[in-house]
């Protein structure tokens, strides 16, 4: 009877708290809106598949050999059995003698870790690992993917590789669409330090920063600059960088009508020109030389983008091409989404501050796309060919999504206006303006 006993301590049902089980459904949800509603399966499923696995009880997929080893002493100090306690005990002092602290508390002993120098990080590491706990496989792909920085890079090398630039060399003002639209990532960083300032949230400059680039609407971009400047808050930023990129559709209309006359809505734009193969095969080369010089920050991201779409524009390399753009970028995309669900572990996500990150996510969004919409205004003003607004919400860099939505509001407008290329220009610009903005935040944020 006590081994049977010990069999139910021991299952994942007896050990379920409350947060775990609100972590599942929110990964059932997630997986719900991918399969049913369609919104970003190709990364929700993954996604939410990662966050059931790292809220199973006592499997600690997603756990270090650390968090193993002090979380499962947290469960035995409070235990019947003297033998388990021992162990425990044994445990905790083992890893504060490694952090060179006292207490020998577990809770608190992650809090001293979380705030310990690398070196002390790495001998608790070596500790935990002395004493035979090991590490979880998404810990694994996590360390080895998005820890190092691999993966999302990896992803925009693929974005590279299927992006056409031939819109933006053909109509070379919509940079400036482009441009405009980042400034939803620098606003929210205002906004999230000022929730600091209120009391309302505890987010750090680094904080803002990576919550910000979610105005990009770029998924790679917002993975990267959290894992380097708030990878504690990498779950719920890449959560809501996803969700609004699948709900453009529904978030960008409303602010473009409200900012466009239907006479605007109706312009129709002369044809782009045609653009040579060896332009497009110089400007790759060009516009990373030319960044990296004045951004390095932006060379990883920028770096691997330009790479990506040199290989499809030389037309000497079809094959490595063809690779980055299916094989390879939907290899990454699978451990990448896991990745990414490994971080949606109850205690770091069921936070007031997701709560501020998802509404700031929002925000940024909002204010990207009214900004490029009144760029997009000021240029149909100023420009000798008219700009029809609606592609300057195209500016954020939901490619293609953003631009679709423009191609339809348009047609609405007008039958006969038909947007698409025109508004690729902006988007893809896009792309350039949040890998540079990325950039930017990770050099100059880094470290505060």
């Amino acid at each position: 009877m006590e081994k049977l006993y010990a069999l139910w301590q021991g299952s994942g049902l007896y050990n379920l708290g409350f947060g775990q089980f609100a972590m599942i459904v929110i990964g059932l949800l997630l997986l719900f809106l991918a399969i049913r509603k369609n919104f970003e399966p190709l990364l929700l499923v993954p996604i939410g598949f990662g966050g059931i696995l790292a809220n199973i009880p006592e499997a600690g997929l997603a756990f270090s050999a650390l968090d193993k080893a002090l979380y499962q002493a947290a469960s035995y100090l409070v235990s019947d059995d003297i033998g388990l306690q021992q162990h425990a005990q044994h445990v905790v002092t083992a890893i504060a003698g490694a952090l060179q602290v006292k207490t020998t508390d577990p809770m608190l002993l992650l809090k001293e870790y979380a705030s310990a120098s690398q070196h002390l990080q790495m001998a608790a590491m070596n500790t935990a690992l002395d004493l035979q706990y090991n590490h979880g496989v998404l810990y694994y792909f996590y360390s080895v993917g998005i820890g190092s920085g691999v993966f999302p890079l990896l992803i925009f090398m693929g974005v590279g590789a299927m992006t056409d630039f031939g819109p933006l060399l053909a109509n070379p003002k919509t940079l400036f669409l482009g441009a405009a639209a980042q400034f939803g990532i620098f606003a929210t960083v205002l906004g999230a330090l000022g929730l600091s300032a209120t009391g309302l949230m505890d987010f750090s400059v680094a904080d803002a920063a990576a919550i910000g680039i979610i105005g990009g609407a770029d998924g790679p971009t917002a993975i990267y600059v959290s894992s380097v400047l708030a990878p504690h808050l990498l779950g719920a930023i890449a959560i809501a960088a996803y969700s609004y990129m699948a709900l453009v559709p529904l978030i960008q209309p409303p602010i473009m009508r409200a900012l466009t006359t239907e006479a605007e809505r109706k312009i129709e734009m002369t044809q782009l020109r045609h653009v040579s193969k060896t332009e497009k095969i110089c400007f790759p080369l060009v516009l990373l030389i030319l960044v990296a010089l004045f951004i390095p920050d932006a060379a990883p991201l920028l770096g691997m983008f330009c790479f990506g779409n040199l290989m499809r524009e030389c037309g000497v390399v079809d094959r490595l091409s063809d690779t980055a753009q299916n094989a390879l970028i939907n290899i990454v995309t699978i451990f990448l989404g896991l990745s990414v669900g490994s971080k949606l572990v109850a205690d770091k996500f069921l936070q007031t501050e997701t709560l501020g990150i998802l509404a700031l996510g929002i925000v940024a969004f909002a204010i990207g796309t009214a900004t490029g919409v009144l760029m997009a205004k000021v240029m149909n003003k100023v420009s000798k060919h008219k700009v029809n607004p609606l592609i300057g919400s195209a500016g954020v860099s939901a490619v293609p999504m953003a631009a679709r939505v423009s191609n339809k509001l348009g047609l609405e407008a007008n039958p006969h206006n038909f947007l698409l290329m025109h508004a690729m220009g902006p988007n893809v610009a896009g792309v350039i303006g949040s890998a540079v903005a990325a950039g930017v935040m990770i050099k100059y944020v880094s470290g505060l």
